[in-house]
């Protein structure tokens, strides 16, 4: 099952993927009292009984009318990982392999929907606006100091990020450089772990402007999923709905040579196979 987040005239409804029709199942009143959210509803464990209510409904709205907010909006933690592939490090140039994980947070504000502009920011930062296409867990289980073997019975589905990132200021400090409002995106839905059949063999695919620039798989990450789950939950208690983003591979504009830093006009796809593609456009931050 695939399941999206998008804005009403209440506030923000929630419902089923039927890509094959262009549609959304919305999830009844019944439910959204229960369940207000995705994340709610994976607290609830109630995942399954949506799955069974929607199932063979007809969409009754368009995917290409709704207005996309990130599938977690309301994700509790929003932790994304460095360095998580072998690569040429966009800030720092040539370095070795990380020997430690290393990992930061998202604000509130600084992740945008599917379909939403990444705004770029005023000023000198703008010169070094970037972008990293990420594979993103979705935590179903709340856990501390979850073992590598159980790791996956905490993950409950996946979605996508694109890790937006202003260069310059990330020599400040990797906050610094990871939270400007609005340059990050994420969506356009998650999908549920039964439907990967296997997660180390989802490809990558990011594309500026119809040209591919990052192709990776889950399997060449230099800290698998089972240790990020592991590392993550000894510092943290993860809880229903918190997202964990992967980290990216070689080819974002800060680690590509010469550097290509992205410029109002872009148009930016990252693509993870089973999940689907995330599609924003870069535009001044005066628009």
């Amino acid at each position: 099952m695939k399941l999206v987040s998008y804005r009403t005239e209440d506030g923000i409804g929630y419902g089923a993927v039927d890509e094959a029709a262009g549609g959304v199942v919305p999830v009844g009143d019944d439910l959204i009292h229960r369940y207000p959210t995705i994340r709610a509803a994976i607290a609830g464990d109630a995942l399954g009984e949506i799955a069974e209510r929607l199932a063979g409904r007809e969409p009754t709205l368009k995917l290409d009318e709704i207005a996309y907010v990130p599938p977690l909006h309301d994700a509790e933690k929003v932790i994304c990982i460095g360095v998580n592939y072998v690569k040429r490090h966009p800030v720092h140039g040539e370095l070795p392999p990380p020997e430690h994980i290393s990992m930061f947070g998202k604000f509130e504000g600084s992740v945008v929907g599917h379909g939403e502009p990444l705004i770029q920011p005023p000023g000198d930062a703008a010169a070094t606006m970037d972008y990293e296409g990420e594979l993103v867990l979705v935590i179903g289980k709340e856990g501390r100091f979850i073992a590598k073997e159980d790791a996956f019975d905490h993950i409950c589905g996946y979605t996508i990020m694109n890790d937006g990132s202003v260069r310059e200021w990330q020599k400040h400090s990797v906050p610094a450089g990871k939270n400007f409002a609005s340059m990050s995106a994420s969506g356009p839905w998650m999908v549920t772990a039964d439907e990967i059949a296997d997660p180390f063999a989802m490809k990558l695919s990011t594309r500026l402007n119809g040209e591919e620039v990052q192709s990776t798989t889950a399997g060449e990450m230099i800290f698998d999923i089972p240790t990020l789950v592991n590392y993550v939950s000894n510092l943290i208690h993860l809880k229903p709905g918190d997202v964990i983003s992967t980290g990216s591979p070689e080819g974002s504009g800060g680690s590509r040579q010469p550097q290509r830093f992205l410029v109002p006009g872009d148009e930016l796809e990252i693509e993870w196979s089973g999940i689907g593609t995330l599609r924003n456009k870069v535009v001044a931050p005066d628009a």
